[in-house]
């Protein structure tokens, strides 16, 4: 069968979580790694999910990448599109969540989309456009402090407009609680009003399922994760595939475990904290790698003595004021440069010393890792934590790996990624 739904994320987590998604809803997913060769040959799967490293670069060079993703997917046949951001919008006044919304729209011949990066399984609702984080408005949240991406304004129609020359709108939780009748009444009407992109309340799962139907008939979709909850559906009543409770079933792979964990959010923090009572752990620091770049060499050797004896955890993830003080002595993209390089050599390094089971935390550190390992593509498994499948490589040698995103999981997720993953 053809793949229905094509994909493409700005992030390899991000890109990940969307997978769980789909599988979750029955479709047979695959991942690819980057923008796919023309010859890259894919099994017979429902959903094709691009996970690109598009996030923070340049805008024009994000743009690039989805528009060569978005050829790759149209030959393969793919009906319906869907652009993956972070469930917190990470984005900066530049882009590149409204740049590549633009671009899409333009060589898909769209006049109308949504934006609704709602999660609420993870805390993450849109209401009267502002985007809350658990309890509080993501302005007021640590990614108000975030080095790459600071999400210092909570309201998404303010957030989107300043990165689009489109015109952005609001579609308030009522409409969407009225049906879809009304809520395609919503759309219509801001359609007339000159609106291209709506942000959309999202605070239940039942309100992404009513948007889920309304999208049916949508060329391209953008969001977070959460919004393909209700897709899978629509495929099935059109008769375009058969959803399946096996979609997620993956053969066990056994070796060595290690944890690297990139990201700085509170949550991987805790993480870290938490697997590192039972476990070894070794602290790279930018400052240090950019004086003494042997460290790389030394974390690989302290890792190989222990592993045998179980998981170890290799760790670059710092509190908001330590990454402020390395920032001011390198600065940002160095520090950030230099992390994801030690930390591809030193998963290379000891992925051929036997390494055959992986938990990564972050998006910038699982990219940084996959091209390492030249990894190119993914089989998609059961759910470890919302928004975190298990997955397990589709060349050999066999890897599973779980790629987190930094805000995501529970305090023990280390632990229960390595114990659930295939």
């Amino acid at each position: 069968m053809t793949p229905v739904l094509g994909c493409i994320a700005d992030d390899f987590t991000g890109a990940t979580d969307l997978a769980n998604m789909l599988v979750k809803g029955g479709l047979r997913t695959i991942q690819l790694l980057g923008v796919p060769r023309g010859d890259c040959r894919i099994p017979d799967v429902d959903a094709i999910v691009i996970a690109l490293k598009s996030r923070t670069i340049e805008p024009e060079i994000a743009i690039s990448q989805s528009l060569q993703s978005l050829e790759w997917l149209q030959k393969s046949g793919t009906q319906q599109f869907f652009f993956k951001y972070c469930s917190t919008f990470d984005s900066t006044d530049k882009g590149n969540i409204g740049p590549v919304t633009e671009a899409l729209m333009k060589a898909l011949d769209v006049d109308f989309t949504i934006a609704c990066p709602a999660f609420p399984e993870t805390g993450r609702t849109i209401f009267k456009g502002h985007l809350f984080v658990g309890d509080a408005l993501l302005s007021d949240t640590h990614m108000n402090s975030h080095p790459l991406t600071p999400m210092t304004e909570s309201n998404l129609v303010t957030v989107l407009s300043k990165q689009t020359t489109l015109n952005v709108g609001l579609v308030q939780h009522d409409k969407i609680e009225a049906g879809l009748e009304t809520l395609r009444n919503s759309f219509d009407a801001l359609k007339k009003t000159g609106v291209s992109i709506a942000i959309t309340d999202s605070i239940t799962d039942t309100h992404l399922y009513t948007l889920g139907q309304a999208l049916a008939d949508f060329k391209l979709i953008t969001g977070g994760s959460g919004i393909a909850i209700g897709l899978p559906k629509n495929y099935q009543n059109a008769n375009l595939v058969r959803l399946s409770k096996e979609a997620s079933k993956l053969k066990p792979v056994t070796g060595l475990s290690l944890v690297l964990a990139g990201s700085c959010s509170d949550a991987t923090l805790r993480q870290v904290a938490e697997f590192s009572k039972n476990n070894p752990s070794f602290k790279l620091d930018p400052v240090e790698l950019d004086l003494r770049p042997s460290i790389i060499e030394e974390a690989i050797e302290w890792a190989s003595l222990r592993m045998g004896q179980g998981p170890v955890l290799i760790y670059a993830s710092a509190a908001s004021h330590e990454v402020k003080s390395i920032q001011e002595k390198i600065g940002s993209e160095k520090a950030g440069s230099l992390i994801e390089n030690a930390m591809g050599s030193i998963a290379k390094a000891l992925v051929d010393s036997g390494v055959r089971r992986l938990v990564i935390a972050g998006g910038e550190t699982a990219g940084a890792v996959a091209g390492a390992l030249g990894i190119s593509s993914l089989q998609i498994g059961e759910q470890i934590d919302p928004g975190v499948p298990g997955t397990i490589t589709v060349d050999d040698p066999k890897i599973a790996l779980a790629l987190k995103s930094g805000n995501f999981g529970e305090v023990d997720f280390f632990q229960k990624a390595l114990d659930t993953m295939p």
